[in-house]
């Protein structure tokens, strides 16, 4: 059971992708630029956490649902991998936040409401 974890956090950003597929949000509309994006947001919160790390303030937690493999000294496989997932997300929630309300305008404009 200690693949569990990361086969959850890969299941998630799977749907994450499914709705970026459906609806164009993020990837499947300008593809460098997420991929930029979300490796930027990668790497200011991998700096954090190497950060948090060197202060004492993050340490490796154990749990049966980690695989136990450590790519650095208190810091799990699982954790580029959320972190991935969370900036993909962060992006696309944006993105979806963008394209419902230009929806909603546009279904307004008509109206004579915003």
């Amino acid at each position: 059971m200690n693949w569990v974890y990361l086969a959850a956090l890969l299941l998630s950003m799977l749907g994450v992708g499914l709705l970026d597929w459906r609806y164009q949000l993020v990837l499947f509309r300008a593809p460098l630029r997420a991929l930029v994006v979300v490796a930027v947001g990668l790497a200011v919160l991998l700096a954090w956490d190497f950060v948090g790390i060197s202060a004492g303030v993050f340490i490796r937690g154990d749990g049966p649902w980690l695989l136990g493999w450590d790519l650095a000294n208190q810091l799990p496989v699982e954790e580029p991998v959320f972190l991935l997932f969370l900036s993909y997300l962060t992006l696309a929630l944006y993105a979806g936040a963008l394209h419902w309300w230009e929806r909603r305008r546009a279904r307004a404009g008509g109206r004579g409401r915003a």
